[in-house]
């Protein structure tokens, strides 16, 4: 599989993930612990998913751009390459706030921060559909990204 066609797979399933958050995220939903735990688990592993996708973005998608002659190439990989630092830091803080200790007592300012979180990461995941993976598809880069 490509690095493009590989991106593309983890934007659908991260997507979904959130879309089922949404649905689970009430706080009537998060009165039954059964649920809270759920949620806390689906959470975990999106944020998982999402450093993972950024860290194989970093390996096989930026290195290619940032040596690319294009200065409009380095400069969007630049732009997404900073976009990914308080992104890091804004789910590192929230985990530390929510979920590293268990506690599934979620209240409304959790729901809140919650929908923040998802809210970032489906912006990052359409610019990426909308800018960086059409450039990719549209320049030399993306036969050297296809190979890793």
């Amino acid at each position: 599989m490509t690095a493009i066609n590989s991106m593309k797979e983890t934007h659908g399933e991260m997507l979904d993930m959130i879309k089922d958050l949404r649905a689970m995220m009430t706080e009537d939903q998060l009165k039954i612990r059964p649920n809270a735990m759920t949620t806390h688990k689906l959470i975990c592993e999106l944020g998982e998913k999402m450093q993972k996708h950024m860290s194989a973005q970093d390996q096989d998608i930026y290195p290619g751009l940032l040596i690319h002659e294009d200065p409009k190439l380095k400069s969007m990989a630049w732009g997404f390459l900073n976009a990914q630092k308080p992104m890091r830091k804004q789910f590192k803080d929230y985990h530390a706030k929510w979920l590293k200790n268990c506690d599934f007592n979620f209240t409304a300012e959790f729901i809140a921060e919650t929908f923040e979180i998802l809210d970032m990461i489906e912006e990052r995941i359409q610019r990426e559909r909308n800018t960086l993976i059409p450039t990719l598809e549209s320049s030399k880069v993306a036969s050297r990204v296809a190979a890793g």
